[in-house]
């Protein structure tokens, strides 16, 4: 199991290959931008000249990838107890902005070009360059993308996919100048508005995108699942329920977790448990649990095993109940509390939730029963 020492050293490490990649990003994308600058005045063309200020842009973009990292490993303070990893989704947020920016100008001046047309006059050294762009645009997209994907970096990803877009890009400008060669008809301005939809599309979702994460997306199904195998894999714990993770970051994760236990175990017993499962999520997944409730099995009574049986085929007859759990039966007080998670394609969730309760107190009407019907998160 890693400790915690190590899981700094894996963060650590986690954001030097961000900058490494944004800096192999920065440097690539000048260049090219320099380049295609020089080639698209001299050759008078507005698609290739469109197609280096997309180059700039996503220089600035590597640039603005790194600062959010910086600004993301600070250390985590009183005004801010849980770190400032968000601030990956805000660099995240100002590069999509950009993106967005640079498809906008890019439309206004094609769309200009379109009313008022200017023949390119493309040379042998122009065509190389462009050409060469294509595939260095398609490696460094494909590059920083799985980088992004790697290391659980949305600047990165969204940057990686801007790339790959560039390399459509200049490949839809080489075509419009293949094209005016060897027919004489110039169709870069047309091209330059199809470039400049693409990259307003992109720019659009890659805000959506960020948007979603930081209204708070859905945790991932496949993290959720090994989390909750693993706390089920501390002895003495019957079934982990009720996952819920709330992200300050990439890669930063702060939850809470309900486990079954028997009522037969102590206070003592409890707190060494809890603390073993809090280590261990950590360790291995980097997500600081926060919160670890427990639902008291029965163990003491038949009749109470019975029940439970009984009102979990009551409930799990219904379609739209994806789990029930949290059964604990209170002979004395006459109690009968359970939990359900009702799915959210469900009709009407709150009037079938009301049924099922309604069906267990019909099954027990000598009981007061109480249930909760938990969020699918």
């Amino acid at each position: 199991m890693k400790d915690t020492q190590t899981v700094r050293r894996m963060q650590e490490k986690r954001d030097r290959v961000i900058v490494k990649t944004s800096i192999v990003g920065i440097l690539t994308n000048v260049l090219l931008a320099v380049f295609k600058a020089v080639v698209g005045i001299v050759s008078n063309s507005i698609a290739v000249v469109l197609d280096a200020v997309n180059n700039l842009t996503d220089a600035v973009s590597s640039v603005i990838t790194i600062v959010g990292v910086k600004l993301a490993g600070k250390k985590p303070d009183k005004a801010h107890p849980f770190g400032y990893g968000r601030m990956e989704y805000l660099s995240a947020m100002m590069i999509a902005a950009l993106v967005l920016y640079a498809g906008v100008t890019s439309a206004v001046e094609s769309v200009k070009k379109i009313v008022v047309p200017e023949k390119p006059a493309y040379g042998a050294v122009a065509m190389l360059i462009i050409a060469a762009a294509v595939g260095v645009k398609f490696v460094l997209g494909r590059y920083v993308r799985r980088t992004g994907e790697r290391v659980h970096s949305g600047s990165l990803v969204a940057s990686g996919k801007d790339a790959s877009f560039d390399a459509v890009v200049s490949a839809s400008v080489f075509l419009s100048a293949v094209l005016y060669q060897l027919t004489g008809i110039s169709l870069e301005a047309w091209v330059g508005a199809v470039i400049a939809g693409i990259i307003i599309k992109s720019g659009i979702e890659m805000i959506l995108e960020t948007v979603g994460q930081m209204l708070g997306s859905r945790a991932d199904r496949d993290l959720t699942g090994k989390i909750k195998k693993a706390v089920c894999e501390v002895p003495q714990v019957n079934g982990a329920y009720d996952l819920v993770l709330h992200n300050y970051g990439p890669e930063r994760f702060v939850g809470s977790v309900h486990i079954g236990v028997l009522d037969t175990m102590t206070a003592e017993e409890l707190d060494n448990l809890e603390r073993e499962i809090s280590r261990k999520i950590f360790c291995e997944f980097n997500v600081l649990l926060t919160g670890i409730s427990i639902y008291s099995i029965n163990t003491k009574n038949d009749q109470a095993k019975e029940m439970r049986t009984r009102v979990t085929d009551l409930v799990m007859k219904h379609d739209d109940v994806l789990e029930v759990h949290g059964f604990y039966v209170n002979l004395q007080t006459k109690a009968l509390h359970f939990d359900i998670v009702v799915d959210f394609a469900a009709e009407n969730r709150q009037a079938l939730a009301e049924q099922i309760r309604q069906e267990a107190q019909s099954a027990y009407p000598d009981f007061q029963v109480e249930m909760t019907a938990d969020t699918d998160v």
